[in-house]
């Protein structure tokens, strides 16, 4: 870490104009946490983020940021204005994913006991922290009057879970009006106060389907069961050798088929997921299960002729890239520096998160944590303590505004 990043940190921190945010978010933790309950209570499964998105719009108002919008995905946007604002101008990202694990019909409502600061409720940690925390430095940096270098866009955004596969990322990347415009991106994920994520992990995600000509378990015993195919072709599956170096790892998620016992079913599918750091094991894995099931069907018994062909037919659901930060990246200099002063220690950790897609295409970005602590994390008994939240999003304040004046002096991130 040099010594001009750590000398530009102590400054920025002795700065009037910080304090008085620093002052916003020690005194209101009772709001953060106002927040959070009522934005868990609204249901947002991936591809069915509507309504946090509309909540969100309404906050961005209240907080009296510009350029409010949903854009085509359905991410909700805002904007803190610069000191000269411009379409074109280059700009920061800060962000949190609406969406979660849970499907429509999850109850959502958040429990308490007792005067334990702990709430439980899914989503409240991944990723109610999160968005909480992106509410709290818009509300702090509003408050103290800071008029950044260059515009900070705040993104309530869609589809990090699951088979959202990032869709909100891209979206904001590849295709939104911002995507010649972002120069560097923090993605606001869960709790913990000393977490960064600054290695992406990568991942496909296929599914197989086998179809078959179904039929009555008697009458029609002998006809190909799809079940069954699916069942030899995961053990052949599981025999893959995969790489330990990087590791590489294969899981199967999700089955399901069929309508009844005595019934053979027309189709079986199965979910898979598999990781690596490096997108070369990702393809060879992926090459190696497309080759079991292309060799599969010739194997089976002949079928009668009037029966409907069996088919085997695999879809890629999901590909999430692999990247990282480099490890002399003015991005993570700027971190460091704020722990330091802080006095905390930086974790850098590999995951799968909302970073992976400005990463991917050289730019610099990093997740982190947004402070307190939280568990059950995509189960229904998941969990929330916001002791101690408010060190972590000083934290991403300072980093926040440092790279903010990086970016406008044109400097290299």
């Amino acid at each position: 870490m040099s010594a001009t990043a750590q000398h530009r940190i102590t400054r920025l921190a002795t700065l009037t104009a910080v304090h008085r945010a620093f002052h916003w978010l020690h005194l209101h933790q009772p709001q953060l946490r106002q927040w959070q309950l009522e934005m868990v209570r609204i249901p947002a499964p991936s591809f069915s983020e509507s309504a946090r998105a509309a909540w969100f719009l309404e906050r961005f108002h209240d907080l009296g940021l510009t350029t409010i919008h949903l854009d085509k995905e359905g991410n909700a946007l805002a904007e803190l204005a610069s000191v000269r604002p411009s379409s074109n101008t280059r700009c920061i990202l800060l962000s949190a994913h609406l969406d979660t694990v849970f499907p429509a019909g999850t109850l959502c409502e958040p429990r308490q006991f007792d005067n334990s600061p702990r709430i439980y409720a899914p989503g409240i940690c991944d990723n109610a922290a999160g968005l909480t925390a992106l509410l709290g430095i818009a509300a702090a940096l509003r408050y103290a009057h800071i008029t950044p270098p260059i515009p900070i866009l705040f993104a309530a955004n869609v589809g990090e879970e699951g088979e959202g596969d990032l869709r909100g990322m891209r979206y904001l990347f590849e295709q939104g009006s911002y995507r010649n415009r972002i120069a560097a991106a923090l993605a606001l994920e869960g709790g913990g106060t000393n977490t960064t994520v600054t290695r992406a992990l990568g991942s496909t995600r296929l599914s197989i389907t086998v179809n078959g000509p179904g039929g009555h378990s008697w009458a029609d015993a002998g006809a190909p069961n799809p079940i069954l195919i699916l069942s030899r072709i995961l053990t052949a599956i599981a025999e893959i050798d995969l790489s330990t170096e990087p590791l590489t790892t294969l899981n199967a998620g999700h089955i399901s088929g069929g309508t009844s016992i005595n019934s053979i079913p027309e189709s079986a599918t199965v979910l898979l997921d598999l990781r690596s750091t490096d997108p070369g094991y990702l393809r060879a894995a992926e090459a190696d299960i497309r080759k079991i099931c292309d060799d599969f069907l010739p194997a089976l018994p002949p079928q009668r002729s009037t029966s409907p062909a069996t088919n085997i037919t695999i879809r890629n659901i999901g590909n999430r890239p692999a990247a990282a930060l480099p490890d002399d990246s003015p991005l993570l200099e700027s971190l460091r520096a704020v722990d330091r002063h802080l006095t905390l220690r930086t974790e850098q950790r590999l995951g799968s998160t909302d970073a992976n897609i400005p990463l991917s295409l050289g730019i610099p970005a990093m997740a982190i944590g947004t402070g307190g602590s939280g568990g059950g994390i995509h189960t229904l008994q998941e969990w929330y303590d916001p002791t101690g939240r408010e060190t972590a999003l000083r934290r991403i304040l300072l980093t926040l505004l440092d790279i903010t004046h990086a970016i406008a002096e044109d400097q290299v991130i």
